[in-house]
């Protein structure tokens, strides 16, 4: 149903959408969306940045150690 719309159908959508919400709050809307993506983004990394901290915790030293390093410290 929605593969043939085409660009007169598109522009036709759009400017209903326009007569219906006016063109100040469709703008502000947009606004909402962009700060709503951005906030989306830097959770996002926010998270994987968590993650790698942790995984970095957990990582143990396994170098080996001579016994007679061991006694000097």
């Amino acid at each position: 149903m929605l593969n043939n719309i085409g660009l007169p159908g598109l522009l036709l959508i759009a400017v209903v959408v326009l007569v219906l919400f006016g063109r100040g709050k469709i703008s502000s809307l947009m606004g909402e969306v962009g700060k709503g993506i951005t906030a989306f983004k830097r959770g996002v990394s926010d998270g994987s940045k968590e993650i790698d901290d942790a995984n970095a915790e957990d990582t143990k030293d396994v170098t080996p150690v001579d016994e007679t390093e061991k006694d000097k410290v």
